[in-house]
């Protein structure tokens, strides 16, 4: 049987190991095993916070957009699909971060690519179309926040940068 002390310092070390964030994001503190690589993850909180932050500067803006965070896989984490946001919409933000996620560059640098590497865009699950921007701790992506609706991708990414600038901060 486990004494309520041992309990007690376990949820403790627990409680501190969940605790450690630095700039939104998450990374387990266990020393390295060979073989074996560490990663950071965004917070469910920070990704929260992008979120609403790339939908409210597409609101100011007039614009009506979803927005999509995915995390170092490629997964959604969540979407806001913003008030009279068309259909096609939703989709296409997790799509864009995807891509961003998947080559740690802005999707509209990436367009640039397809000149070289055409078949690049037979990708499944891909869009090259600008509107998505990467979040990274140092240099490796975590993270992506990816916009769609406004009437050009310059606008969409520039919404997808104001996400991620919000949780720079």
């Amino acid at each position: 049987m486990i004494s309520t002390r041992t309990r007690i310092a376990a949820a403790v070390a627990g409680l501190a190991a969940v605790g450690a964030t630095t700039v939104g994001a998450v990374s387990a503190s266990a020393a390295p095993t060979p073989g074996v690589i560490q990663t950071s993850h965004l917070t469910i909180a920070s990704a929260q916070k992008a979120a609403q932050a790339a939908l409210d500067a597409a609101t100011k803006a007039g614009q009506h957009v979803s927005v999509a965070v995915v995390d170092r896989d490629g997964n959604t984490v969540l979407t806001l699909r913003g008030d009279g946001a068309g259909p096609q919409s939703y989709s296409s933000a997790q799509q864009k971060a995807f891509t961003a996620v998947s080559w740690n560059a802005k999707t509209s640098e990436l367009v640039g690519r397809l000149q070289q590497a055409p078949t690049l865009k037979d990708i499944d699950g891909t869009l090259f179309l600008a509107g998505a921007v990467p979040v990274t701790a140092g240099t490796a992506p975590i993270a992506a926040v990816g916009v769609a609706g406004a009437p050009s991708g310059a606008q969409d990414e520039a919404f997808a940068q104001a996400g991620v600038d919000a949780i720079s901060r």
